[in-house]
């Protein structure tokens, strides 16, 4: 039985995390491998009670592993994620966010789907997160078809799966900390024609705790993005 990854990043996400957790540990309590799969949350040095109530929920779930470091950003914490999931043999790593806006019950069908495909990423054709984040998704996926030739409907979403020896290879590309390698990793995907496939996911309004990731801080990433991506394209043969 293949060992599966469910990584998620966290920060200031008190109101959410417990629910969250609650919702996924079944899916990897249904893909065990024998007690080596892991639901992995990471701690981005959150101001809040986030990693205390992780610690919790450990005490009485033993196939969750909370983890902590200093405050990064979001784009380093899945890095550390993926390191990690990397680092511990994982065969295949599933990423979400902990906000809950991810349905649990739409994982089944990305696994059955596993055996042929690399990479299997989600597409938020409805989103309840706004017009305005779904404007700069629309924007995201221009510039990539720009700088890198790739065509791909959603690049940042955070449902995917794919396989773990895939996912080394790519993140060796990246500079360490980056901030947006869940963009770059769809992008690598599909420019190096690995088997992928694109599957509608819903996406729910976010219904507890504040977004950090504002408008303003949206445009600051992205205008670092544009510098980024011809400095990655120059790595990209």
């Amino acid at each position: 039985m293949e060992k599966l990854f469910i990584v998620m990043p966290a920060y200031n996400e008190q109101d959410n995390i417990a629910d969250t957790l609650a919702a996924w540990y079944p899916v990897i309590e249904r893909h065990a491998a024998n007690g080596a799969s892991r639901l992995v949350a990471v701690n981005d040095g959150s101001k809040d009670n986030t990693f205390s109530m992780m610690q919790e929920f450990a005490k009485t779930h033993p196939l969750f592993t909370p983890l902590t470091k200093p405050n990064g950003g979001h784009g380093p914490t899945v890095m550390y994620a993926y390191n990690y999931a990397v680092e511990q043999g994982a065969d295949w790593i599933f990423q979400t966010d902990s906000d809950g806006q991810t349905n649990p019950d739409e994982f089944e069908a990305f696994w059955e789907a596993g055996e042929h495909y690399d990479g299997i990423f989600g597409n938020r054709t409805v989103r309840g997160d706004g017009k305005s984040r779904a404007m700069v998704e629309k924007v995201v996926c221009l510039l990539l078809r720009l700088y890198f030739g790739v065509r791909v409907p959603d690049a940042n979403a955070p449902f995917r799966l794919m396989r773990a020896e895939k996912v080394a290879q790519y993140l060796k590309k990246l500079p360490e900390n980056y901030n947006l390698p869940n963009i770059m990793m769809t992008t690598y995907f599909v420019y190096y024609k690995e088997r992928v496939s694109f599957r509608q996911i819903s996406f729910k309004p976010r219904e507890k705790g504040a977004n950090s990731i504002n408008l303003k801080k949206i445009c600051k990433i992205g205008w670092q993005a544009v510098k980024d991506f011809r400095m990655l394209k120059k790595g990209m043969k």
